[in-house]
């Protein structure tokens, strides 16, 4: 068996293709063999009162592209002008991997991936935004 293997603990819920699923009492194990289904752990979402940053703005925006509940051409178009904006701030190399692979990923139609990439620039832009307060 293949495919993506989830593990849920207790009460963990998860969105698959839009709909949220909640786990039961039990730790529970299964594969989804769907290929390209949108899979979100809810623990792992951005709530809207914590966009309040660049980066976590391109964030919940892959995640509602994601969830789908934005409009799947135009999201794109708007994460792209998004990455592309954020490319101007964060130069260094690490940070150009992480935005090629967010805007491979949009290109795509990816948005996992994208948001995977553009999660990992969270640490980056707290450092810089703390730096710019002292």
């Amino acid at each position: 068996m293949s495919g993506l293997v989830l593990k849920l603990g207790p009460h963990e819920r998860v969105l698959i293709n839009g709909a949220v699923i909640q786990n039961s009492e039990r730790r529970i194990r299964f594969s989804i063999l769907t290929a390209g289904a949108n899979v979100l752990r809810m623990r792992d979402a951005l709530h809207p009162d914590e966009v309040t940053t660049p980066v976590t703005r391109l964030c919940y925006m892959a995640q509602l592209l994601l969830s789908g509940d934005l409009n799947e051409e135009g999201a794109r178009l708007q994460l792209l002008r998004g990455i592309d904006e954020i490319s101007h701030i964060l130069t260094d190399a690490d940070s150009r991997l992480l935005l090629s692979a967010a805007t491979q990923a949009v290109l795509d139609e990816a948005p996992y991936q994208a948001l995977k990439a553009l999660r990992a620039l969270l640490p980056r832009e707290r450092r810089l935004l703390a730096a710019a307060r002292e």
